[in-house]
Parts: structure tokens; C-alpha cells; sequence
């Protein structure tokens, strides 16, 4: 007796219809029709974005990442100047502060360690035990100032101190001329006296002076080199002066070192 097929249509769990034979010997034939599974494509990794490297800038570098230099810098109070894409000499001087405070090479070029540095700057460490929350402190050594307001920094400037050296000049009064060794001494002193504009002095023109030990002022003044090169006062760079008699007042603390 030959074996009988029964055909029977059913509806699976996806709601499609499947075929099932079924013989009389119990056997299954294949089902037709019926739900497959079907692989899971997963999503395609996404490359990590490779971050645009800063370039390095020199003196005499234009663009759009020296205008980012200068803008980091301002917000910081390292007063570069207008953010205006030019790397000129307040900038320069501006890079040379940062890099002094952060103890850097002060070479004015702004690479990879500067980039990374402007990311996490670091604070200017007090030069004196005397922490008042509004004062001036000199670091003569590094040759920067800072000046503290509410106990934290809001400006600091690359400055040129007393250079050390011997200098004769002729001194109003009966006793002429004398010689002195250019010096800028250490010490805790106020602020006091002060010109608008220039002034004159025996040794040259101060520009916006603010004196704090006798004839040793704070001073704008053309050339600021990176070294030590006054006859004793402390030389700002102009754009600093113009404002500083604003930021410092009368009677202010001030106190200069020479730090390790």
C-alpha cells in the first residue's frame, strides 16, 4: 500500500502561509513558504575625527590661529593687544610673559608645548609671603609682573628691570653728575605718585609713570627687550601702560623678587 501525502496550508507566527505535507508515515516534508531569519548587519564603526593640528607661529604670522593666540591670551590678562590675526611685537611680548610664567623657553614661537600649555595654564606663583588680595608682584629674575585683584591675577605683562649696569648722568642741583650701577631693588614698596602721558626725567622719557620707590616708577616705554635693560624702573610695554595707571591705583602694595 503506497504511502499518502496530505497537503495543509497554516499560517505561521510572521503571517505567512507555509505549505506541510504530512504522510501517513508520520514523516514531515518540507515546509514552504515559512519566516527565515535573516542576519543582523551591524552599523559600520565610525572613524575618530583626527583633530586639526595647531600650526606653529612666529613674529610675522597672519591668520585666523593668531587671532585664537591672541584672543587665549587676553582671556588669560596677558594684554596682547587687539585681536586683530597679527603676530606683532605686543603679541610677541605677550608670548614671552606666558611662556616665562609657565616656565617655558621665551623664545616668542608658539608650538606644540605653548598650544598645550594655553590649554591648562599654569597660575603665576607669588613672589612674596605678603599675599595681599590687591597688589603688584615683580618677578626680576623671569622679568614679569603680575597684578592681583580679589586674590587672583588680572594682568601680567613682560617687563624690562634695571640692567645692572654702570651709568653716569648729570643730576639737577649743585653736586652735577654721578655715576650709579643700574638697579632695580628688591623689596616691598606702595605705589604713589603719578603723570599722565610723558615725562621727562635726567634719564629719558616715562611714558604714564606710576612711581613706587622714590625716582623708580613703572613706566611705558618703546623698547622692552627681553632682558634686563632700564636704568632702574620697571619698563611696560605701551599697550600695558596705557591702561595700567587704571588697573593700579594709589597706595597698592608691591613687592619684588628674586625667585628660584
Amino acid at each position: 500500500m503506497g504511502t499518502r501525502t496530505r497537503l495543509v496550508l497554516t499560517l505561521t507566527a510572521g503571517g505567512a502561509l507555509a505549505l506541510t505535507g504530512c504522510s501517513d508515515s508520520g514523516t514531515t516534508t518540507t515546509a514552504v513558504g515559512e519566516d527565515r531569519p535573516t542576519a543582523t548587519r551591524s552599523p559600520a564603526a565610525r572613524p575618530t575625527p583626527t583633530p586639526t593640528p595647531r600650526p606653529k607661529l612666529k613674529p610675522g604670522a597672519k591668520g585666523e590661529h593668531v587671532e585664537t593666540l591672541q584672543r587665549r591670551l587676553d582671556q588669560l590678562g596677558y594684554a596682547p593687544g587687539k585681536a586683530d590675526g597679527r603676530y606683532g611685537l605686543t603679541t610677541q611680548m605677550a608670548v614671552w610673559a606666558f611662556q616665562k610664567v609657565n616656565r617655558l623657553k621665551v623664545s616668542g614661537t608658539v608650538g606644540r608645548e605653548v598650544w598645550e600649555a594655553l590649554d591648562r595654564p599654569a597660575e603665576p606663583r607669588p613672589v612674596s609671603k605678603h599675599r595681599e588680595p590687591y597688589r603688584v608682584d615683580v618677578d626680576l629674575r623671569r622679568q614679569y609682573l603680575v597684578v592681583y585683584k580679589g586674590g587672583r591675577p588680572v594682568l601680567i605683562s613682560h617687563v624690562s628691570s634695571g640692567s645692572g649696569e654702570l651709568f653716569c648722568s648729570r643730576d639737577p642741583g649743585p653736586g652735577g653728575s654721578r655715576c650709579r650701577y643700574a638697579v632695580t631693588s628688591t623689596g616691598d614698596f606702595r605705589t604713589g605718585r603719578r603723570a599722565s602721558g610723558w615725562e621727562v626725567s635726567p634719564l629719558g622719557q616715562l611714558y604714564n609713570p606710576v612711581y613706587f620707590n622714590g625716582g623708580i616708577a613703572f613706566h611705558g616705554a618703546l623698547d622692552v627687550p627681553r632682558y634686563p635693560a632700564s636704568h632702574g624702573c620697571v619698563r611696560l610695554p605701551m599697550n600695558v601702560a596705557e591702561d595700567f595707571p587704571d588697573v593700579v591705583g594709589t597706595n597698592v602694595p608691591v613687592h619684588l623678587r628674586r625667585p628660584r
